[in-house]
């Protein structure tokens, strides 16, 4: 493990709102390296960053599905184990981090209406820790992360099923984390205009691209971006996560690492998590560390003393929603 920084505002609870743990086995063809990221690995980073870490929120990523039963059915599998996760740090008995303290889970929300005894089936696995889902929805024509692009994941967000499964989560009382490109950001509008009364969570600032034809591009995509995401945040049931500008898009997940400092990533992240502050205010926002991902850029610790250099100009309610109050809102810790 990587040498931590010291950590600025030691004591700043901290919940972090988007976790991944996960036992990825080796696939050829897959998105994701070979990796091991539970229980004991988790702890153990969270530990050595120094920082006040109390909860964690799960977040899907095809970790640990039923290899049996209806296809529909499988992914409660991921909630039955992150459920186990949580009651492990619930007994106590490994310090005071409660990890998967909410889980957001998956579900192929093509199904419609239909999708409704999946959702009832992560509830009924993981009781109140239960709290939402998302499904995979980012595309881009430049292909992520090494791979072309699927047809089939194209305008996903537009379909008349996904619209009529995401309003079962909201009849539900389930909210609806999405991660998308900066260029799919009209979509992700269309749906919060559809359903006003779903609460939408957009992950990872709603990337902007940087593959393909858009390298070199930059200050073009980040000025799309900026104005997409001004828009984003005038529909009053969309929060936004600050984070996930770690994770390269160029390989497999995993494939890369470096240890950049915190003065570092504050430079590169400050302009993209300004814009967002300012465009859905701190009650709106909630920074995530996006880990095991972003350990492409630097380790745990030094990612969340970049947000703390971010966020120094900020109030003490302000941090309060940043750093934990916005998580616990929308997760309803």
């Amino acid at each position: 493990m990587a040498q931590e920084e010291t950590p600025l505002e030691p004591d700043l609870p901290i919940v972090d709102p988007h976790l991944h743990n996960w036992h990825v086995l080796p696939a050829p063809g897959s998105l994701m390296q070979p990796h091991r990221f539970l229980f004991d690995e988790m702890q153990e980073m969270v530990a050595a960053s120094g920082h006040n870490v109390t909860h964690t929120v799960f977040v899907e990523c095809h970790a640990m599905h039923r290899a049996d039963g209806p296809e529909e059915m499988r992914p409660v599998g991921e909630t039955e184990f992150a459920n186990g996760i949580a009651a492990m740090c619930a007994s106590g008995n490994y310090g005071p981090l409660r990890a998967c303290h909410r889980i957001v889970s998956t579900a192929n929300l093509l199904l419609g209406a239909a999708v409704k005894p999946v959702i009832e089936a992560h509830a009924q696995a993981a009781g109140e820790r239960f709290r939402g889902i998302r499904m995979a929805t980012a595309w881009s024509a430049e292909g992520l992360f090494g791979f072309p692009p699927d047809p089939a994941m194209q305008g996903l967000m537009t379909r008349p099923a996904y619209h009529e499964a995401a309003g079962v989560l909201s009849d539900m009382g389930y909210s609806l984390d999405v991660w998308c490109l900066h260029t799919q950001l009209e979509e992700l509008m269309g749906l919060a205009d559809a359903q006003p009364d779903l609460e939408i969570v957009l992950d990872h600032i709603g990337t902007p691209e940087s593959e393909g034809s858009w390298k070199g591009r930059e200050a073009e995509a980040r000025e799309q971006w900026s104005g997409l995401i001004r828009e984003v945040a005038k529909r009053p049931n969309v929060n936004i996560k600050l984070g996930g500008l770690g994770m390269s898009m160029s390989n497999p997940i995993g494939t890369e690492s470096r240890d950049a400092s915190s003065e570092v990533l504050e430079e590169e992240w400050r302009p993209y998590m300004e814009t967002c502050i300012e465009a859905f205010g701190p009650d709106r926002c909630m920074f995530e560390s996006n880990f095991p991902p972003d350990r492409d850029s630097g380790t745990y610790g030094a990612t969340w003393n970049a947000f703390k250099r971010i966020a120094s100009g900020c109030s003490a309610e302000e941090k309060t929603a940043l750093f934990s109050g916005t998580a616990a809102r929308v997760y309803r810790f």
